[in-house]
């Protein structure tokens, strides 16, 4: 039993950082601890994330949550995977989908045996081997753990939602004799003297409020561990050089997709993510490029239905904390660090630093032996993210607009440098311990955004023609049949999920 257990947690911000800590804390430690989330209804809530990737769904059946409630609750919608348009020519157009894409045989992947194919059929089309692009194609979804008895794996999914919504669900989820919420601004941070571990926090009420482990979930401003502590941030804007958005809602159009939507503009992109009761969209942008009104102007002019508002305008700067753990203080959401919203990944690095957290948990002397491994495993998973993110924006061959052709031209980081060269030259995708996005992932982008490999693997040649028309054949037609057997997206939802009038 360790000597100083942690009794009280406290955690600066609610919203859907700060409820998802309270409420995944609450679960895994029960009345261990005692959590005091501190929010002020007067502070705003960011929310440019509406768009999940599938590992959310992990979290919400450790916390006993019913999907279909959830989604009513949150007039929340299913995710098949992110369409992206223009980003590698003007008029290009791929889904980067959560499924898998064919199946394996042998030792090798699937793609080195339809990179051989294409050899002889430059037309053939990879995702015609995605059971998700598919679906999403013919504005499909239903839940499908296998096709069938054949080994194809079925339909992988995440989800639309309001965002806000999300974490007021969560709020009324948590044990009211475990997690006790605190209205309040918090005006001073009182340190320790000796080691600077936080103390406690004033209130502008004048209660001060005691802790031994501190979350941090104030935003961007990072209340604790920027304004107190001091740890330092880490821009990446010479490699995404987005640091402006644009937000507005409009009005649900038809039909309603089972994906995202990401399209470039001449700087920076569009996201389109339909809930039931609205469309959410936003432009993310680099205002060395794109001044604010005409940021906003080329936003409302490409919406799919009447805008509901005035467009809203965020900042940010792309990059991470130099520390997520600092002391006693844990940095989660946006205080630990901001990534553009294009792969959907706010959210799950939020669920990421909570759960690491968790396979961690101190007592209150937070031995720097755990602070530091914490703090290495935070910052490969933000870079290889990154990493993925830069991929969008390198893999172009636009140069219609000085932005696109600094991206173009731009230096990438030694890592991504060395997937790309991996893959162009021998078709191989090698994915690097624990890195959240698959081999899959990378070859639907490399794929979609024109990279070309110069050869694929020798093993691929032993299949004859004959052998290797049938194994290609035998799967697009199990993965049409399997989609064309699902329900209309709207229907579904309607039939499980509807919010009501």
């Amino acid at each position: 039993m360790n000597a100083a257990p942690i009794q009280r947690v406290v955690i600066v911000g609610g919203g859907t950082a700060g409820w998802m800590t309270a409420a995944l804390l609450a679960r895994a430690l029960g009345k261990a601890v005692q959590i005091r989330l501190i929010e002020s209804d007067e502070i705003g809530i960011v929310g440019v994330g509406e768009a999940t990737i599938p590992q959310i769904r992990h979290i919400n059946a450790f916390l006993g949550i019913d999907e279909d409630d959830m989604l009513k609750a949150t007039h929340g919608t299913f995710k098949l995977g992110v369409q992206l348009n223009n980003f590698g020519r003007l008029g290009d157009s791929y889904l980067h989908a959560f499924s898998d894409i064919g199946l394996p045989l042998g030792l090798i992947g699937f793609h080195h045996y339809w990179l051989r194919n294409r050899r002889r059929d430059p037309d053939s089309d990879l995702w015609a081997y995605s059971l998700n692009t598919q679906a999403a194609n013919e504005h499909r979804f239903a839940r499908m753990e296998k096709v069938g008895d054949t080994p194809l794996g079925g339909i992988k999914y995440a989800y639309h939602f309001d965002a806000g919504l999300y974490g007021q669900y969560l709020r009324k989820r948590c044990d009211p004799a475990v997690v006790t919420r605190t209205e309040g601004k918090v005006v001073e941070v009182k340190l320790r003297e000796g080691d600077g571990f936080i103390e406690s926090v004033r209130l502008a009420s004048g209660e001060r409020i005691e802790g031994d482990l501190f979350i941090d979930c104030s935003g961007f401003r990072g209340l604790l561990i920027e304004g107190a502590l001091h740890t330092g941030y880490e821009s990446w804007q010479h490699w995404l050089p987005c640091d402006r958005a644009m937000a507005v809602a409009c009005a649900r159009s038809e039909p309603l997709w089972p994906y995202t939507r990401a399209t470039a503009r001449s700087v920076g992109w569009q996201w389109r993510v339909p809930l039931q009761h609205r469309t959410g969209n936003g432009l993310v942008y680099a205002s060395a490029h794109l001044g604010d009104d005409e940021a906003a102007t080329t936003l409302l002019a490409n919406l799919d239905g009447e805008a509901l508002g005035e467009p809203r305008p965020l900042r940010f700067t792309t990059g991470m904390r130099r520390n997520a753990w600092q002391r006693n203080c844990v940095a989660l959401g946006l205080a630990a660090g901001f990534m553009e919203p294009l792969e959907s990944t706010s959210i799950h690095l939020i669920q990421s630093g909570i759960s690491r957290l968790l396979a961690m948990f101190p007592d209150r002397q937070c031995d720097p032996v755990l602070v530091d491994e914490y703090n290495r495993q935070t910052r490969f998973e933000y870079e290889s993210i990154r990493d993925f993110l830069i991929l969008h924006y390198k893999a172009t061959e636009r140069d219609d607009t000085p932005f696109w052709r600094q991206c173009a031209a731009m230096e990438i980081p030694p890592g991504l440098a060395r997937k790309l060269a991996l893959f162009r030259g021998h078709g191989q995708i090698f994915r690097e311990r624990e890195e959240l996005f698959t081999e899959v992932a990378w070859l639907q982008v490399m794929i979609g955004q024109r990279i070309e490999p110069q050869a694929y693997h020798p093993l691929a040649d032993a299949l004859d023609a004959t052998q290797l028309d049938g194994f290609l054949g035998d799967i697009r037609t199990l993965v049409g049949r399997a989609a064309a057997s699902m329900p209309d997206h709207a229907r579904f939802v309607a039939d499980h999920c509807r919010v009501d009038p």
